[in-house]
């Protein structure tokens, strides 16, 4: 190929050509590359057979745990495989239960003893990667196959395991440790501090440090890039020893005889930069800022000048080259547009403003280049963060991040106090612009060539005084803001059914309303499936409020999460089949209680509650069969929530209701458990398509065999959440329209495991 675009550029008039025939060269050559990573990542995997099975295993923890309230969640790179005839890929990543925790027989042991470079050996049970799909949401399985995680599981009791070695040495493991212990003596240091979490992320990127009301607080004024490693501590880190070094090489003529000062500081500066971002968990801003400070000082090294587009083409060819999956990282985008912005502001202009003039410049530059991406990636943006990253930077940069590495690296205490208290001070005006009403613009999921055509916009916006017609620039946005999803036509009604893993959540759509019934599990304080998939949808499809939310009963899979749409979304009425203690239904104090009957109309669809009966709140003491079940119809078409009621209550409906209960799609009671879906309910449904929400290999063993078999033979088409992810039905005149995520957007990186493997894998449980 080199040589045929050779030739053609010889010819004439064809270097235009060549051009296409170099890039389509280049194209091929990186896709092929890709290619080759990926297949050579995914050729390391679990054989589905040993799924669910003990398995021991010797191997090393290989990065910074991390704690969480259940226990701590650990990367673990195997090297022995001690249970014959098992297969275990090398990057594993494990959970280790908190003494006394009683979920799935983990191993109840004191994570406390774990460090980062340990060898130990473990009895685990593992699966396969897997996570929730959902329109809009976290690729978990993305993440896990960028870190080269091929397997996830837990820590199985076992007298058998042990600690072999207490620090195994090489250099990927040393690093580890020397962050685990900057972790440990900074939360020593900081203990019971508010804002510990940030600094020990300041110093070296462990951001599940940080709880998620201080998170929501940097997003809200879009600092978050802050208190992440940033390329601008790393630079500004670099700079300084580069600075330094310089200084102290020159105070000796000796030195400056066998090396130039420069030279040398240039050795310095690199290093401080490498040893800084392997520190800090070598994210890509970190990467980025590295290899560009690494083409700089090979630039100066030579006496050479080199453009800064240069440098940072040069950045991004290696990271890519390094990981090719880093181009799905949100941070990617933003690290690498955010510099090349201010490259685009700065650059090539004929006279340097003032320094507060040009730092102005350079914030407005990135603020409204970046919303472009934001709006593809998160669908929403800071409107205030001119004004807190103006107060925010010069604060984290220049005075608390030398004060947090001052005392992380030499163990001193009294550092990292005033760094808090300085970052406490900060936080003061930065949490008044969070709690601004209007401090982020949220909307629509936008298509991505407005986001295109608004990049090209802010490039003509941003461009250099004197550029004819800046102002039209702007006019580019205006598709990125304007242009909404159709709305559904009346009549009509769109039923998501999320995938939340072990649980329900089914967000309903009208023309003009959104309802959203259940909203699935609560893991722990900092993470639930509320915050993690069910707002980011909502956002995403425009839905900026909910008409009503119903919360069918007070298990967490169902109610877990309820608290976290509240806090995230304003909602109209709330209905609920609570106990009056709930602290839903105090801190609803409107809440009304679901009763059979109950009925309303959206934009020409119809809603009703078939339970619970008066009957059963009289006679039904268990949760389960006193929850909410709704039906839903338009132009006919029906579809039934029933929530986890079991066959007692199924028999009362169908004794009830009889006929009425008949309906197209039936979101199956109790994720399928044998407890529920009686022959008599299936019979009286008589459903078309039946939908498991169900938590891939999960402990209960939901759907269990006979329940599927059941529907099955009764003519049901069958969908699981765990195959299919999100399952979105459409019904209205036209009939019933069905997708599935999975389906919609297949990714060679998911989970391709077959209904029949699945069913097959079930263990015992009710």
């Amino acid at each position: 190929m080199p040589a045929v675009v050779a030739g053609l550029a010889l010819l004439p008039h064809s270097r235009l050509l060549a051009w296409i025939m170099l890039l389509a060269a280049a194209f091929a050559a990186g896709y092929s590359y890709a290619g080759w990573r990926a297949a050579l990542r995914l050729a390391d995997t679990l054989p589905p057979a040993w799924e669910g099975r003990d398995i021991q295993v010797v191997g090393v923890v290989a990065g910074l745990p991390q704690v969480s309230e259940r226990g701590l969640r650990f990367a673990f790179d195997v090297e022995q495989v001690l249970t014959p005839g098992a297969q275990v890929p090398h990057g594993i990543q494990l959970f280790w239960f908190r003494r006394g925790e009683e979920a799935e027989e983990g191993a109840h042991l004191d994570p406390a003893r774990l460090r980062a470079g340990e060898r130990w050996q473990f009895r685990v049970r593992l699966k396969r990667p897997h996570g929730t799909a959902n329109p809009y949401g976290f690729d978990y399985e993305y993440y896990l196959l960028e870190r080269g995680i091929r397997a996830t599981g837990y820590v199985r009791k076992d007298p058998e395991n042990f600690r072999i070695d207490s620090l195994v040495i090489r250099p990927a493991y040393l690093v580890e440790r020397a962050r685990d212990h900057i972790a440990r003596q900074m939360r020593e240091a900081l203990a019971g501090a508010p804002y510990a979490g940030v600094l020990i992320a300041l110093a070296i990127g462990d951001q599940g440090s940080i709880p998620q009301d201080q998170w929501r607080v940097f997003t809200r004024t879009g600092i978050n890039h802050l208190v992440a490693i940033s390329g601008l501590h790393v630079t500004l880190f670099s700079g300084l020893v580069f600075a330094l070094v310089q200084w102290g090489w020159r105070r000796s003529a000796r030195l400056t005889q066998l090396w130039p000062a420069k030279k040398v500081a240039l050795i310095g500066g690199v290093t401080a930069a490498f040893a800084y971002a392997l520190l800090t968990g070598f994210a890509v801003p970190a990467q980025r800022t590295f290899y560009m400070v690494v083409a700089a000082a090979l630039a100066v090294w030579r006496d050479r000048y080199t453009s800064p587009s240069r440098v940072l083409a040069f950045a991004l060819a290696v990271v890519v080259l390094l990981d090719p999956w880093a181009i799905k990282a949100a941070g990617f985008w933003l690290s690498f547009g955010a510099v090349a912005l201010i490259f685009y502001v700065a650059s090539h202009r004929l006279a340097r403003p003032g320094r507060l003039l040009e730092a102005a410049q350079v914030q407005w530059a990135v603020t409204v280049g970046l919303i472009p991406p934001l709006m593809v990636l998160f669908q929403q943006t800071s409107l205030v963060s001119p004004l807190a990253n103006a107060w925010a930077i010069p604060l984290v940069s220049f005075l608390v991040v030398p004060l947090v590495l001052i005392g992380a690296f030499l163990g001193l205490a009294a550092p990292l106090h005033l760094a808090h208290a300085l970052f406490a001070l900060g936080m003061l005006p930065l949490a008044w612009l969070a709690a601004l009403p209007a401090a982020v613009w949220q909307q629509h999921a936008p298509p991505l060539w407005t986001a295109l055509v608004a990049s090209l916009g802010a490039a003509w916006l941003l461009a250099p005084r004197g550029f004819p017609g800046r102002w039209a620039g702007a006019c580019a946005f205006l598709p990125l803001f304007l242009l909404a999803p159709p709305p559904l036509p009346t009549g009509v009604v769109e039923a998501t059914v999320l995938d939340v893993g072990q649980g329900l959540a089914v967000v309903l759509r009208t023309r003009e309303h959104a309802l959203l019934f259940d909203a699935g599990p609560r893991f722990d304080s900092d993470v639930d499936s509320g915050s993690r998939i069910v707002l980011p949808y909502l956002r995403a499809m425009g839905v900026r409020r909910l008409d009503g939310l119903v919360v069918s009963h007070a298990d967490n899979d169902h109610a877990g999460s309820a608290g976290a749409v509240l806090d995230g979304v304003p909602v109209g009425w709330f209905m609920a089949s609570l106990p009056a203690e709930d602290p839903l239904r105090l801190r609803r104090t409107d809440a009304q209680p679901c009763r059979a009957g109950t009925q309303w109309r959206w934009d020409g669809v119809d809603f009703r509650l078939l339970h619970p009966s008066a009957q059963a709140l009289a006679t039904y003491r268990k949760a389960n069969d006193r929850g909410c079940v709704l039906q839903v119809e338009a132009a006919g078409r029906r579809l039934i929530i029933a929530a986890d009621i079991e066959a007692r209550a199924e028999r009362e409906l169908v004794s009830r209701l009889g006929r009425t209960l008949a309906s197209d799609v039936l979101v199956v009671p109790h994720h399928g458990s044998r407890t529920s879906s009686s022959v008599e309910f299936i019979a009286s449904v008589a459903p078309d398509w039946a939908v498991f929400t169900v938590g891939y290999r999960n402990r209960f063993g939901h759907p269990k065999a006979e329940v599927v078999e059941r529907y099955r033979l009764f003519g049901s088409r069958l969908l699981r959440s765990d195959e299919s992810g999100a399952v979105i039905f459409r019904l209205g005149p036209s009939g019933i329209d069905v997708a599935e995520e999975r389906k919609v957007h297949p990714r060679y990186w998911r989970s391709g495991a077959t209904e029949t493997e699945l069913i097959s894998s079930s263990g015992t449980g009710s």
